[in-house]
Formats: C-alpha cells, structure tokens, sequence
C-alpha cells in the first residue's frame, strides 16, 4: 500500500514541487494550504507523514504541530525559512521529527520523507520478543519502544528513541557525531546539520534536571552514556 504524504504549505509552487518529486516516489500526495486546512486533513485522512511550513495563515505551523500531537505519532518534518538553532529547538521540542530549512533540494527532501517513514514503520515492527536494556535507572523495552525511568514513561520521538536505543546497547562507548546522525536519522551524515546537538539537548532535559547525568559530552570525540 502506498504510503500517504501530507504537504502543509501556503506557497502553491512549493507544493507544486514536492507534489512532483514525491510522486514520483510513489507516494500519495495530499496538500494543505493552510494551518485549518491541515488539521482537517490530518483527521480526515490520516497520513503517514506531514511536510508542514511554519508561517501558513489560519493557524501557524507550530500550534497545527501542537495539535497534531495530542493524538498522533506520524512523522513531522518541518520545512521553513527560519534557519536559526533557536527555531530549530523550538520545532523540535514541540513534537517535530526532522527540519529541513528553506529554500531546500527537493531530493533531500525526498530522502527525508523515505528515512523517516522507514524508522516509522519500523518502531512498530519490533521483535519477536521484547528485549529490555537498563542503564543505571533507565529501561528500554525495545518491543514496546518504551523508555522509563524509575517506572515514570518518558515521551520520545523517533529520532530520540533511536539515539537512546543506540547508547544503552553500548553504555560506555563513545559515538562520534557521525554515528549518531547515520543511526538515528538513518541517512548519510551532513556536516553542518545542527539537528544532533539539538536532540541530545532535548534528551538530557527529558532524563533529569541536570543536563550531564547521563549523556555525556567528550569534546572532540562525540557522546556516550555512563554505564554507572
């Protein structure tokens, strides 16, 4: 089955455009042309994916975000003109899968449209039997993609799940930055994406207070978790 691929966007060559290239990778193309619109067709349709603007008249790409959450885990990509770390932090922490800025190559687009519906899908697959990684008071239940700490549910995105699946199979060992990006967006590593240094910030504010508890940060050399 085709999967369906929603395109939020208020500038019609932009969806235009998308609509060409997804197309042509064999998706379902839907088109919101604003923030009421979207909300609709999200409920209405139920996509597998959102390519959502931030800047769309009726209401902003962030609070459609927002709502979108309340009952829905498909992937989100952001697409959007504002290019600073502090928007990225934003999008990200309001529930976004990935961000890509404007103005953007459409085949990139397309990759990240494929990586994110493969990591979507496969969250759900699982294994056969659920397999449990712990790492001091942190359990991973891997069956039902579960991370607690001291039995209380901690809320991850994909992307996030993936990063922390990745460090409590290795406790101890380092991830270079590289590592991290193939294995938790499951695409080639760009160099001057911000989007890793964002979600490690996200994930230390959901473990605890204190931003180094867990993650650690070994300058030069990338990231790892403690294994006490």
């Amino acid at each position: 089955m085709k999967s369906t691929i929603l395109i939020a966007d208020d500038e019609m060559e932009i969806r235009d455009l998308l609509r060409l290239y997804l197309e042509n990778e064999n998706y379902n193309i839907i088109e919101a042309a604003d923030g009421i619109e979207t909300l609709k067709l999200i409920k209405e349709k139920k996509p597998d994916l959102c390519l959502l603007d931030i800047m769309m008249p009726g209401r902003d790409g962030l609070s459609v975000m927002k709502e979108i959450r309340k009952d829905s885990n498909i992937p989100i990509i952001i697409l959007s003109a504002r290019t600073s770390d502090a928007e990225r932090i934003i999008g990200l922490d309001l529930g976004a899968d990935d961000y890509i800025p404007k103005p953007f190559n459409p085949l990139e687009v397309a990759a990240r449209v494929r990586s994110n519906l493969r990591r979507y899908y496969n969250l759900g697959s699982g294994k056969s039997e659920s397999e449990i990684l712990t790492v001091k008071d942190l359990v991973l239940d891997t069956d039902s993609c579960l991370l607690t700490r001291n039995g209380t549910p901690i809320e991850l995105t994909s992307v996030e799940y993936r990063i922390m699946e990745l460090f409590m199979r290795h406790p101890g060992k380092v991830f270079t930055k590289q590592q991290i990006y193939e294995y938790g967006w499951e695409e080639d590593f760009v160099v001057a994406d911000n989007n890793i240094m964002v979600s490690i910030s996200k994930l230390r504010n959901k473990l605890d207070e204190d931003p180094s508890k867990y993650i650690k940060t070994l300058r030069g050399l990338g990231y790892r978790i403690d294994k006490q």
